[in-house]
């Protein structure tokens, strides 16, 4: 599954910058500074690498976005698909570049700063320009990439489907005898298959599956062993991010019973995704269904997070989380149980959150699959 979205426009990039303008204004902020890192991409397609070079994207409400870049990275600057959108300039080396960055700031301005920023470069600006102030954006704009528009919902099914697709196919290898380490590398080399170019794997089994921390290890499966998966990556940019529970040879009636209540809880998670809804009563609806199960004190995990141009970002889907879901919101719902000791279970899907309730991005099937 290699087919690639249409690319993102100049006018998608136009948009996005010009409303994270206008939500800065909303809390009282003169403009973002964006650095490398995921915002900067999604802002305006330029993938820099972050490093001692100052690369800076300022904007703020009613002016044209600007991009201060190393004279060496224009020309990869300008390349970028979103550079249409905004005034590039640069600075050489030899010249100071956060006093190249002051006619770009007010001198006395309150600027929202996104967290990949280096303390070498916010350091620099504050030398430069001692009356301004800064703020991280988790602060004062945590849901910058919260919300996204139709092409990226399209990007993030794709993704969601390139991971379903990988894992039916994933269902067939052979697991026993096998360490989790090789087991999470045929995984690994599926969801490349299928055109994730970054990817993550989580094979966690047996006593190991009841640990909600443990990423993959040299642990040998057999017969009998609950196994915890847990996997995605970027592909075209955008994450997919999937939970499922497998079952080496026959389970018990406990291990049944148990992935039974965590498939019930994910489904009312899922059920309760609906425009106004704050990200808690998400949270609260799948550890409910535990709960009433009599099995409240293994479920300690969140319920899930936002997903997008990463695999984790706002919102959250805990109990602490009281923002409301918007359509667009894309969230990994999920539900899980670990049982010290003795094993867990663990079912998330990418959601999106639309105008009718929700939609999920993963499609495959939750039943506690059977391998050998």
């Amino acid at each position: 599954m290699n087919d690639t979205p249409a690319p993102f426009t100049e006018e998608d990039y136009a948009n996005r910058m010009t409303l994270a303008a206008r939500e800065a204004a909303g809390t009282g902020l003169a403009g973002l500074l964006i650095t490398p890192g995921p915002d900067l991409v999604r802002l305006c397609g330029y993938r820099a690498t972050a490093t001692e070079r100052l690369t800076l994207l300022v904007l703020t409400p009613g002016s044209e976005p600007r991009l201060l870049v190393p004279a060496l990275e224009r020309p990869d600057a300008e390349a970028a698909p979103g550079a249409g959108a905004v005034r590039i300039s640069d600075w050489r080396d030899g010249q100071d570049p956060y006093a190249a960055a002051t006619g770009l700031l007010l001198p006395n301005g309150r600027y929202g700063v996104c967290d990949t920023t280096w303390a070498l470069h916010l350091l620099g600006l504050q030398e430069a320009l001692p009356l301004t102030a800064y703020r991280p954006l988790t602060v004062v704009l945590p849901m910058l990439r919260a919300v996204k528009d139709e092409h990226e919902v399209v990007r993030l099914a794709a993704a969601g489907a390139a991971a379903d697709a990988a894992y039916e196919e994933f269902l067939s290898v052979r697991f026993t005898g096998r360490r989790e380490t090789e087991v999470a590398a045929d995984l690994a080399r599926l969801l490349r298959e299928h055109g994730h170019r970054q990817v993550f794997t989580s094979v966690a089994s047996g006593r190991n599956s009841a640990d909600p921390q443990h990423g993959t290890g040299e642990r040998t499966l057999g017969k009998g062993d609950t196994v915890v998966l847990d996997f995605g990556g970027l592909k075209d940019g955008y994450a997919s991010h999937t939970s499922r529970t497998i079952h080496v040879g026959e389970p018990t009636r406990e291990e049944r019973t148990v992935h039974d209540v965590v498939r019930t809880a994910q489904q009312a998670a899922f059920d309760a995704v609906a425009p106004g809804v704050p990200c808690r009563d998400v949270d609260r609806r799948a550890r409910r269904v535990i709960e009433d199960a009599g099995y409240g004190e293994y479920a300690a995990e969140p319920t899930g997070h936002g997903v997008g141009i990463t695999a984790h970002e706002p919102p959250y889907v805990t109990e602490a989380e009281q923002t409301p879901l918007v359509p667009g919101m894309c969230l990994s719902i999920g539900a899980g149980m670990r049982l010290p000791g003795r094993f867990g279970v663990r079912i998330a899907d990418v959601v999106t959150c639309t105008a009718d309730g929700g939609q999920r991005l993963t499609a495959t099937d939750h039943a506690l699959a059977i391998v050998p």
